[in-house]
């Protein structure tokens, strides 16, 4: 396959660019490139470039660029994943695995039971992190769109938020999902939701979540569906839900 890299900076056609420090290391130290060799890059502005290496330097690497090509590989089906934090693998694994999936945007939420605490100079270099692995994974699946991250926020606050939304604007029942073991409704019995509108998928921590946070979310207007009759761990549910919904809805 020819390697893949997301560029900073708007690309144009026809133009000679420097890829960065760590861009260059990977295409020279990890992927063992050559002058000559083929590459694709993307700007996230719609579309990927086909351009070759032309030379390695301490620099970093030049790339020449052929031609834009407009091709894009997003789902039909707009989900945000409203993934509570988990510890750090697993969160990692889910937020690469969304993006692979094609998960439009992504809310990273803190409550009553997240393991995890993140403030702070703490919390800014972790979704930093998470950053990186969504353009990691961009890389590697294909897409020339940038899911957007983000900032992390508090369970309760996102709720207030939605439902203050919601206040202001319709939002048809069925696109704010909350998965939960305990629900009698199964994903598959959903409408499906209407071209241009998100889908929202709530998903807890390791423990769930508590009475009063899945008090709150059903009066923000979050539907409880369970997955099957097994009760699945974190990183199991929400990327078993997405596939459900990209089979249903999307593009599976």
């Amino acid at each position: 396959m020819t390697a893949r890299f997301f560029h900073t900076l708007p690309i144009r056609d026809t133009e000679r660019i420097t890829l960065n420090s760590d861009t260059s290391h990977h295409a020279v130290q990890v992927l063992r490139l050559k002058p000559g060799d083929s590459v694709t890059l993307f700007d996230g502005a719609g579309g990927e470039f086909s351009g070759r290496l032309e030379q390695i330097s301490k620099s970093g690497c030049q790339v020449r660029i052929e031609r834009h090509l407009p091709i894009e590989r997003e789902s039909p089906l707009m989900i945000e994943l409203a993934q509570a934090v988990c510890i750090n693998e697993k969160m990692d694994w889910i937020i690469q695995k969304a993006v692979e999936q094609g998960v439009a945007r992504i809310q990273p939420l803190t409550t009553g039971r997240t393991l995890v605490r993140l403030t702070g100079e703490r919390a800014d270099k972790r979704e930093q992190h998470w950053q990186r692995i969504i353009i990691a994974a961009c890389e590697q699946c294909g897409r020339n769109q940038i899911p957007q991250l983000l900032p992390l926020m508090s369970l309760s606050h996102w709720l207030e938020q939605k439902l203050a939304w919601k206040h202001k604007n319709s939002n048809p029942a069925g696109h704010d999902i909350m998965l939960s073991p305990a629900a009698h409704q199964r994903l598959a019995e959903l409408s499906s939701p209407r071209t241009g509108e998100f889908m929202t998928l709530l998903t807890g921590p390791e423990g769930g979540f508590t009475g009063e946070e899945t008090n709150a979310a059903h009066l923000a207007g979050f539907i409880p569906v369970r997955l099957g009759s097994r009760i699945l761990r974190t990183e199991s549910a929400a990327l078993a839900a997405i596939a459900a919904a990209q089979t249903l809805w999307g593009d599976y």
